[in-house]
Order: C-alpha cells, then structure tokens, then sequence
C-alpha cells in the first residue's frame, strides 16, 4: 500500500511541473495477423521537445506472465536510425513474419513463441528523431547527437512512467542491440545519476543487457579481422599482414598506408556477404519500386505506389527484414498502429540516413559507462551472436576483460534442451557475457528458443 500511495504522489506532484502531452492506444488487431493479438499491445507518442513538438513514436507490449510484477525493459534498436518494429518482429518482440509465399502485398505474422514479453513487459522506441515513425514539427530535431539523444530518450521514458504510474514500481532494465546496445548504456547511466540527484519520478534500476553492442571503441572494429579469420572468410595471410601493419591504428581512419590497404582488401571481402549474418544471403531491404520514389512525394503516394507494384525481389532476397519495410508502409498498418497523418514521408526499417548525415557520435566510449555502472551495483548481461561480423563477441570480451574484474566462472558452454547453446563467462559485479552459437547481429532474432532460455536464466538471477 506504501509503494501504491508513493507512486500516486510522484505521479500527482510531478505532473503539475511536467504536464503530459503523450497519446497512446490500445491495439487488439494488427493487419497481417489472423485474429486478435494474444497480448496486449499499445502503441503511442511521447512529446520530448515541446516547444518544437518533437514525439517520440513507441510499441508497449505487456508481460502475458504478470505484468503487475515482470521487470519493464526499454529496449534500443540500433542504427543509429532502426525503428521500433525491429525489436517487435525481428528481434525478441512478439510476432514475426511469414517470409514463404509473399506475394508482394500484405505480409503475414504470427506469434513469436519464444518473445522476451512473455516474461516481461516490453517498450520499443523510434530513436532519435527520424527514425520510424517518430518525428518533430522543426527540422533542428532530426539531427542530434550522443548527449542530446540520450536525454530525451530519458525523457521519454519519465513521462512514459508518468503516463503509466502502475509501472513505477517495477524494476526496471534497459536494453539495446548495436548501437542501441551503447545507448542503452549511457541512458542506464542517467537514470543512475537522476535517481542520486533526485530527479523525479524515482526508476527502480536494476540492471540492463545489451547484443552485439558499440562501444565506440576501436575494439568494435579491430576484432572483425580475428573473427573474419576465425570463421573462414579471410586467409591467415591477409589476417597476418592486418595484424602486423594496424598494430595500434584506428581501424576506421588508418595512418599507416600498408595498413589501409589490406584493410581495403578486407572490406571488400566483407562487401561481397551479410556481414550481420555471414550465413545469410546478401540482400538489400528495400523493396525494387522504392528506388522510383521521390522523397517530396506525401505519405499517401508514396504509400500507394509501394504496395502496389507488381515488382518484387529474387526469391532468395525475399527475407524478414525486407518484409518490414512492405509491411511498415502499408496503408492499413498506419492507419491500425495510430501514425498520424503526414508526419513522415515512407517509413524505413533501418533510415542509414540518420546514421550517417544526422546523427554525431559526440560520446567516444561507452566502456567507461559500463565499468561505472557495473561497480555501482547493476546487474549486466552482454551477449554476442557467433556469426556477427559487424560486432564481434571478441571485440565484448575484450572490453570486459579491460576491467580486470575477477572470474567467478570460467568460460564454458551453456545449454538449451540438451544442446549447446553457446558459450559464457561470469565475472565479479554481477557482469555475465554469453555467445549465442549460430547468432547473427541480432541473436534473438536468428535464435530465439536460445535468446529466451538465456534471458529468462538471466533476468531471473539464475545462472545460464
């Protein structure tokens, strides 16, 4: 009853300083899944700037376990510049696609068995502003920064609380895959500080996990060639002469001439497979008539002529990433997920745009933000897919180690049903880092079954 009266006053006392200006919805019916959705399901939009009126665009998906009680988890896609529907249906979300008998329309879904939110109730946000369907009524809004993206995704997830006061008294875990991965990170951070400064409402922390997450580190890159080589992509000569001549280099801007060269010679071996998923074939997401588009064209035209061109890709490229992209702008799925009306042009799973021209790595490293917090008493969970070419699981294992904390489990495998599911470690201040066997850049997404046993090990204090 304490908790329940303290949570009212914070959501009382705080609202009359910080208004509300979020909307959100009840979703029971998506267009491509056959019946009611067997969880609950909420769509909406949070103001974070509202002089500018920049909204931040979310999925909550409640806990079909007990969501009074199950850890709330706000989890960051990557990118910078991948929506939200990422984590619903390619990641560990609840639903996923149909890719057999696409006929260039409508795709299909259906329940993801293995989802995270069976377990625990789950939020997935459009970061930053650009991304998926979040947007702003100023053009300042869609180019940001490491800093300023981290606060208002804190933010959000205040006036989210607020907008959802019986929440508060959850603990609470961030998450992130990728870049999203050291977002998570650095949000996790802020909320640790805004608690100590008393910054309301008060967020029940108790850790976060993160897959195949950036650091910012020259670790994230200067692995690829040891796994490439590892995993039969390049030969033990060119791994060598990689080895010898960018000792000590920045991998992305090499001065050493010798060592931009065979760097040179290695992108190209990366250019030619999906470096995300070496097993996977080598697709792009955009559907064919998309590259006829004009960006000046309204949502409604752009809409229109993308679901119905009879175009459509190699059989073998029709995958789950390219079906979001049909799937995320079609008319019926704007209209049943509450997108309003001209806020964005098309919707695009991973906008590289943003990645590229309007968003600044202004934060070097996350890697000081982990070792921060990780001593400060939150739990933490890293895991890598094996077959991840873009963030290596040795890239993690080194920044970990760099912490010199003491092993309290050796590295061994861990199982689901009998099999080998991957391999762990757990060092000191509750760290565990785990690969995923057969992962790609987005584990959960390649290996479900495996990603839920380790998280439901995890979150509830188990070892794997």
């Amino acid at each position: 009853m304490s908790e329940t009266l303290s949570a009212l006053f914070i959501f009382f006392f705080f609202g009359l300083l910080f208004p509300s200006l979020s909307a959100f919805n009840k979703i029971t019916h998506l267009p491509g899944f056959d019946g009611p959705l067997p969880f609950r399901l909420e769509t909406g939009y949070v103001t974070v700037r509202e002089e500018t009126g920049a909204e931040i665009f979310y999925f909550f998906v409640e806990s079909e376990k007990n969501p009074s009680e199950d850890p709330l988890i706000l989890f960051l896609l990557g990118g910078p510049g991948c929506s939200s529907v990422n984590g619903m249906m390619l990641d560990m979300g609840p639903l996923r696609f149909k890719v057999d008998g696409f006929d260039g329309k409508l795709p299909s879904l259906y329940a993801n068995p293995y989802a995270w939110t069976k377990i625990s109730n789950m939020i997935f946000v459009d970061w930053p502003i650009g991304t998926g369907f979040s947007y702003s009524n100023s053009a300042e809004d869609y180019t940001t920064e490491d800093v300023k993206a981290t606060k208002l995704i804190y933010k959000f997830l205040r006036k989210w609380l607020l907008d959802h006061p019986r929440f508060l008294s959850n603990p609470l875990y961030m998450g992130g895959d990728s870049y999203g991965g050291k977002m998570a990170v650095l949000v996790a951070h802020s909320i640790v500080e805004g608690n100590e400064g008393g910054q309301l409402p008060l967020i029940d922390i108790k850790g976060y996990a993160v897959g195949n997450a950036a650091t910012g580190e020259n670790v994230d890159t200067s692995t690829q060639a040891p796994h490439a080589y590892g995993l039969g992509i390049i030969s033990k000569e060119l791994y060598t002469l990689i080895q010898t001549t960018c000792a000590g280099e920045d991998y992305k801007n090499p001065k050493n001439a010798l060592c931009a060269t065979h760097l040179d010679t290695f992108n190209e071996y990366l250019s030619e497979i999906n470096y995300y998923s070496i097993l996977d074939p080598n697709c792009p997401d955009e559907p064919p008539s998309t590259n006829e588009m004009t960006a000046s064209r309204s949502l409604e035209e752009n809409t229109e002529e993308f679901v119905t061109s009879s175009l459509l890709p190699d059989t073998s490229c029709i995958t789950a990433e390219l079906l979001t992209n049909y799937w995320g702008n079609h008319p019926l799925v704007l209209k049943a997920l509450h997108v309003k009306e001209g806020t964005i042009k098309r919707f695009i799973r991973c906008d590289f745009n943003v990645n590229s021209y309007h968003y600044t790595r202004s934060i070097p490293s996350s890697v000081p933000y982990h070792f921060n917090l990780t001593t400060r008493g939150l739990r933490a969970l890293v895991y890598n897919g094996d077959h991840d070419l873009k963030a290596p699981f040795l890239g993690s294992l080194a920044w970990i180690r760099s912490f010199k904390f003491p092993v309290l489990e050796q590295w061994r495998s861990w199982h689901v049903e009998g099999q080998v599911a991957g391999y762990t470690m757990l060092f000191s201040n509750n760290l565990t880092f785990a690969t995923v066997k057969g992962g790609s850049h987005v584990a959960p997404g390649k290996m479900p079954m495996e990603c839920f046993n380790m998280f439901e090990r995890w979150i509830s204090g188990n070892s794997l």
